[in-house]
């Protein structure tokens, strides 16, 4: 691991956050009128990504109050809840006063961001049932080639998110309860052994950033983002487990980890956190291996996961009263 890697604790957040973020500065400090309407198109275009992380961010200002439905298409922005008039107009970074913020353009390479999109669109779909996905529609969806969309798709593969068989569709989802048992029976399996290989690589100023943001989230006044959950999860689960030395091992524990979008999916549509024990557990992993003691952080770990398996398997029986969210039209639902 990186001697730089105390500077990953201001590890960027999640696009729809950052789209969130600048618009709800923009409603808050009056550069973007009330009344003024929000289209997602125009919006993807002006911060260089597709429409799916601009759709989150609208949901979650509508959840704040800061723009509201109306008959037209989009959103008003309407902080105040007062009678307003639709203001159709073009929209530009001006307007939303995004001038100076030139870093929000998106200058990824595009295949990151259509992987990053399908992620987001596959990783919700299977919570709700089984999919098949239109490499053809995507393609058109995201404004891209299929050769792109095909190339997403095998990384989500090796993830263990889609599948496919030799001249077969790609298939998505669905993830039951017994999938959920499954994969952790795996997890506790694969997980503890790699941690203990690990170990001996993980740098101490990295272990200590990684457990200062757990107490910062912990000792927090307001509940955490989703994107700080997201990041600690990945210093336990990704991070801690990098120096693993079998790759076919490797690939197998990331197969396994899908059950990490249950926590986002609830998260985003209930604003339901149950992440206090988690946190808990996590800490007792990081101050174990700051201790020195690999034995008992690997014991801990082990206690995570079979902990961990019971909160998801609760967080599946909320999910199967919500009702389906908005999909992308790639997305043919086949049960």
């Amino acid at each position: 691991m990186p001697a730089t890697a105390p500077q990953d604790e201001s590890v960027s957040i999640s696009r729809y956050e950052m789209i969130r973020d600048a618009l709800r500065d923009s409603i808050r400090q009056g550069r973007a009128v009330p009344g003024l309407v929000l289209v997602e198109a125009p919006l993807a275009q002006l911060f260089g990504t597709s429409r799916v992380p601009v759709r989150q961010a609208l949901n979650l200002l509508h959840e704040e109050g800061l723009i509201c439905r109306f008959e037209g298409r989009g959103y008003l922005v309407n902080p105040y809840q007062q009678a307003v008039e639709p203001l159709r107009t073009t929209l530009n970074r001006q307007l939303l006063g995004l001038e100076p913020a030139e870093e929000l353009i998106d200058v990824r390479p595009l295949g990151e961001r259509v992987h990053e999109e399908l992620s987001a669109s596959v990783g919700t779909c299977m919570l709700f049932g089984h999919y098949r996905l239109d490499e053809q529609l995507a393609a058109e969806h995201l404004n891209v080639s299929r050769s792109v969309v095909r190339e997403a798709l095998m990384r989500l593969r090796d993830r263990g998110l889609v599948e496919k068989e030799p001249y077969s569709q790609w298939l998505a989802g669905p993830l039951t309860a017994q999938s959920v048992n499954n994969d952790y029976e795996l997890r506790c399996l694969l997980e503890p052994q790699a941690l203990l290989q690990s170990a001996p690589t993980l740098l101490r100023p990295a272990l200590q950033a990684m457990h200062q943001r757990i107490v910062h989230v912990q000792q927090g006044s307001v509940p955490a983002e989703r994107a700080q959950i997201e990041r600690i999860e990945h210093d336990l689960h990704v991070e801690c487990l990098a120096g693993l030395r079998n790759q076919k091992m490797a690939m197998l524990i990331r197969q396994c980890q899908s059950q990490m979008n249950i926590g986002r999916i609830l998260h985003a549509a209930l604003r339901l956190s149950l992440d206090e024990a988690m946190l808990e557990e996590h800490r007792q992993v990081i101050e174990a291996l700051l201790d020195g003691n690999v034995e008992r952080a690997v014991d801990n770990l082990r206690h995570h996961l079979q902990c961990a398996r019971e909160r998801t398997l609760q967080r599946l029986k909320v999910l199967s009263v919500l009702p389906e969210p908005a999909l992308p039209a790639y997305l043919i639902r086949l049960s």
